[in-house]
């Protein structure tokens, strides 16, 4: 099943790249920075569809992945969160999955809980 997109490809790529840019997080505006988190967890969605994954970038956005077991009630079994920051750096390929576990930046719990074989997400 095709996720429904909320951004567009133009302005998804036009923030993610406007992130590429940035020196920091600080550097950009709040709304370009929730449509570029926005945008690459649709993107991840699409890439690697299903539900037996939550990844979680509060305060902007939530998405569920990766084929498997579906969870229906409660808290998900396989748990990924981190800040926007590390998120982009991980969809935009400044930062490595296993460094980024490594340092504590990402809260993985769960077996199916490993995104790096759809990181980074190229060509988003």
């Amino acid at each position: 099943m095709a996720i429904k997109r909320r951004i567009s490809h133009d302005d998804g790529r036009a923030a993610l790249a406007t992130w590429s840019r940035a020196n920091t997080a600080a550097d950009l505006p709040r709304a370009t920075r929730a449509t570029a988190v926005r945008y690459a967890l649709e993107e991840l969605a699409t890439r690697a569809p299903g539900n037996s994954v939550e990844v979680r970038v509060p305060p902007f956005g939530v998405c569920q992945c990766v084929e498997g077991p579906r969870h229906t009630r409660g808290t998900p079994p396989n748990v990924i969160e981190m800040d926007a920051a590390t998120w982009l750096d991980l969809a935009t390929g400044r930062l490595g999955w296993d460094a980024a576990v490594a340092q504590g930046s990402v809260l993985a719990s769960g077996a199916r809980a490993d995104l790096s074989p759809w990181l980074p997400l190229d060509g988003a």
